[in-house]
C-alpha cells in the first residue's frame, strides 16, 4: 500500500471517530461518494465551515464548477420532485435544514425548501423538495445547510453540481418562481448572524415550502450567541 494511501485511511478513521454528517446523495465535491473526486478526498468533509466565514460557501469548492472533478453528479428537470440523502453517526440533536440552489457559482444561494427541526437524525435520513418551475437549464450548485440543535455554534455546507434539464416539468403556483424564494439563511459565519444552543433555528425568511417539525424553534440572533441560548 502506497503511503499517501496509508495516510489518507488513518485520516478517514480518525475523522470518522469525531463524524458529524454530511450530504451523500447528490454527492459533493471531493466527497468520498463523488465517482468524479478521485484521490481529492476532502476526508474532513463532515466538519462544519470555518467560524470566520473564509471558506464560505461550500468549503470553498464551489470553484470546482465546470472542472472535471467537478461534473455534475445528477440531472434534475424543472418542476420534479427529487431528495438529498444526509449521512452521519452525530445528528447533534438535529437541528434545522435548507435545500438552495446557486446559478452564478455560489455568489448567491435561492433556498427551495426549509426543515425546521430534527434535521438531520441518526444515519441516513432523506428530505424531499421541489426544483422551482422555472429553474432555466444548464448547471448550477445544489447546496445542503445546517445549523446544529445541540453543540458548537456552527453551520455545516456541502455543495453538488447539478445539471438542470430544459424541458416542461409540472407548473407550481406562479407565485413560487425561483426569482422570489428567499436568500439561503447564513449565521455562524462572522456575519453577525448567530443561532442559539439547544433550539431549532426558525428561518426567518423560510419560503414557500416549509416542513416544520420543531419542539423548541427560535429565531436567529445578533452578533454571539451564547453557549446555552440566554435571551428567549
Amino acid at each position: 500500500m502506497k503511503v499517501t494511501e496509508i495516510l489518507g485511511a488513518v485520516l478517514g478513521l480518525a475523522s470518522f471517530a469525531t463524524a458529524h454528517m454530511e450530504m451523500k446523495n447528490p454527492p459533493p465535491f471531493r466527497s468520498t461518494f463523488n465517482p468524479y473526486t478521485g484521490d481529492d478526498i476532502d476526508y474532513n468533509m463532515i466538519s462544519p465551515l470555518n467560524s470566520d466565514g473564509s471558506n464560505f460557501p461550500c468549503k470553498g469548492y464551489n470553484k470546482l464548477l465546470g472542472t472535471p472533478e467537478g461534473r455534475p453528479v445528477a440531472t434534475w428537470v424543472p418542476g420534479q420532485s427529487y431528495s438529498m440523502t444526509i449521512t452521519g453517526k452525530t445528528p447533534h440533536n438535529g437541528g434545522s435544514c435548507q435545500a438552495s440552489v446557486s446559478l452564478d457559482g455560489g455568489n448567491s444561494f435561492r433556498a427551495i425548501h426549509s426543515y425546521i427541526g430534527n434535521c438531520p437524525v441518526l444515519g441516513d435520513s432523506s428530505y424531499q423538495f421541489t426544483l422551482p418551475s422555472d429553474t432555466p437549464a444548464g448547471d448550477m450548485l445544489f447546496a445542503w445547510t445546517w445549523y446544529n440543535n445541540v453543540g458548537n455554534r456552527e453551520i455545516y455546507m456541502n455543495c453538488a453540481a447539478i445539471t438542470v434539464q430544459a424541458g416542461s416539468g409540472e407548473r407550481r403556483g406562479a407565485s413560487d418562481p425561483l426569482g422570489s424564494r428567499p436568500a439561503m439563511f447564513v449565521a455562524n459565519v462572522g456575519n453577525g448572524v448567530c443561532t442559539f444552543e439547544g433550539t431549532d433555528v426558525d428561518f426567518p425568511h423560510p419560503g414557500p415550502d416549509v416542513t416544520r417539525n420543531s419542539g423548541r424553534p427560535h429565531a436567529p440572533g445578533q452578533g454571539t450567541c451564547d453557549a446555552w441560548g440566554g435571551g428567549y
